[in-house]
């Protein structure tokens, strides 16, 4: 099997297998470009829905699905990143004002409830000097301050494969063995003209 391969690659010119790897290389480079453009797409969609406040998730899933199943679609942060993971700046932006809300809305009723506490331990008869420190030390002890937002609700990082079963994965194969292809033709051409010259 192996010799009847040998042959034929012997029989085809090179110039055929040069040809096709030519063709397979430009469809590769087409391909690449169109899976990179389209994942582009489909991260201007997720920003737009974020900035919209629209359906985020939806537009992550598919953006996730599209750069996990693609070669040359990589957001990822490493060294060779096209650019740091997706941050949702309006998403953060919503969440960080819910947060400060919610501990407003705490906070009030804490200041509130400071305010009754200091006017039981000192009742209104009593100088309202003394009891500014007391609502100050009780609003410190036990007030609400805004927690930190988990990173992960509004930073993504997708890093694509190094191949991938689409035209693009599919013409770097064939762009490879034509060029091997060529090679080897090419080779065997020369050795084989080589070995006849000696012969002569």
């Amino acid at each position: 099997m192996l010799r009847k391969i040998v042959t034929s690659l012997h029989r085809v010119p090179y110039t055929i297998f040069l040809a096709l790897f030519i063709i397979a290389a430009i469809v590769m480079i087409y391909a690449l470009r169109q899976n990179n453009q389209t994942m582009v797409k489909l991260r201007a969609e997720v920003y737009a829905a974020d900035q919209a406040d629209g359906d985020v998730n939806s537009a992550l899933n598919k953006l996730r699905e599209y750069v996990y199943g693609h070669m040359n679609t990589d957001l990822s942060s490493g060294g060779n990143a096209i650019k740091p993971p997706i941050q949702l700046k309006y998403t953060y932006e919503r969440l960080l004002e819910a947060e400060q809300q919610k501990a407003i809305e705490s906070n009030s009723k804490i200041y509130t409830d400071a305010q009754n506490y200091c006017q039981a331990l000192m009742p209104a008869g009593t100088s309202g000097r003394g009891r500014i420190p007391c609502v100050q030390d009780y609003v410190t002890s036990r007030g609400v301050k805004t927690t930190p937002i988990p990173t992960g609700l509004y930073q993504f990082d997708f890093i694509s494969p190094t191949w991938s079963p689409d035209l693009a994965g599919w013409s770097l194969v064939v762009a490879g063995l034509m060029l091997l292809a060529a090679v080897a033709s090419f080779l065997m051409r020369f050795f084989t003209r080589r070995n006849l010259k000696e012969l002569l």
